[in-house]
């Protein structure tokens, strides 16, 4: 790939959530200090949301790596199951083992030991539940019916809901009411601006080790963040196949030119009059690049 060209020790921008990577953007800070604050007074709900690619999973594990000592942490990353599933699913992140045809009943009962045992500890345990807009009406009842387990003074068993505005669709059913007035602490993530996108670019290929002359500059970063409406997800994609593009013509440096190749290669960052309209001159580029970038790395590896 382009890492010895860019002197580089690992890719900048890939897709996948990595906590090493996070940069703090203001309205991240602030769903940590909300969703800390929030568990640490024993809240039972509490839903963070946001459009898709503003950061939701990277937020989620990085309030698993900073809850407190005395937290027990279940993590549910694919929600989409039965009462029965999500039952399972929670007893098996709490170390509870349930015979093979366990009902409700059992459930409850063996669910309800494992956390007044945390309990009695002097610990509390929260269930944080990423892309929950995918949870079906009747899983969300059973979660509402869990958490129902509570001593005179706190909640056993608190709930963190990560996911996309869906969620709020969801949660105004007439069925959900009970639980969507459980919901005490409630965040929206927000976009990043122009200037927060120059600062997270340069951010990212700092934490990948680069460490030359600048590499995205303003007017580029303009031209992402008008593309991208500050959305850090398509910043990634856009800013990879700008490298890709620089890489396969030797160049250093980002150009504006090689930012808009990559903006009209990606259907993402077009407007949806434009979607179907990919430049297949961009297209012919981003593969040159690719092939340029793949003959280069194995005749240095061999």
């Amino acid at each position: 790939m382009y890492l010895y060209h860019y002197g580089i020790k690992e890719l900048p921008f890939t897709l996948t959530p990595n906590t090493s990577y996070f940069f703090g953007l203001p309205s991240h800070k602030e769903a940590i200090q909300v969703l800390l604050t929030a568990l640490s007074t024993g809240e039972g709900f509490i839903k963070v949301t946001g459009e898709v690619g503003t950061g939701k999973t990277l937020i989620c594990r990085k309030l698993l790596n900073e809850l407190p000592d005395y937290f027990v942490a279940a993590y549910i990353p694919n929600p989409y199951l039965t009462p029965v599933e999500l039952r399972r699913a929670v007893a098996n992140e709490l170390n509870v083992v349930l015979t093979d045809h366990a009902d409700q009943q059992e459930f409850t009962q063996r669910i309800q030991q494992r956390l007044i045992q945390i309990h009695q500890e002097n610990k509390g345990v929260v269930l944080i539940i990423d892309e929950a807009q995918a949870l079906p009406v009747e899983s969300i009842e059973a979660l509402r019916l869990i958490t129902n387990l509570e001593t005179e003074s706190r909640k056993l068993l608190q709930v963190v809901l990560f996911g996309q505005p869906e969620l709020n669709e969801k949660l105004a059913l007439p069925e959900l009411r009970q639980l969507r007035q459980r919901v005490t602490f409630s965040y929206s993530l927000q976009l990043m601006d122009v200037d927060q996108v120059y600062q997270y670019v340069k951010h990212r290929m700092n934490v990948a080790g680069y460490r030359g002359e600048e590499l995205f500059n303003r007017k580029c970063c303009k031209l992402l963040f008008k593309a991208s409406k500050g959305t850090p997800r398509i910043v990634n994609v856009l800013c990879h196949k700008s490298l890709m593009l620089a890489y396969g013509e030797g160049s250093q440096k980002i150009t504006p030119a090689q930012v808009k190749l990559s903006i009209k290669d990606t259907e993402a960052a077009n407007q949806a009059s434009n979607a179907l309209l990919v430049s297949s001159i961009s297209v012919a580029m981003v593969m040159m690049a690719f092939s340029l970038a793949y003959f280069a790395w194995l005749r240095f590896a061999l």
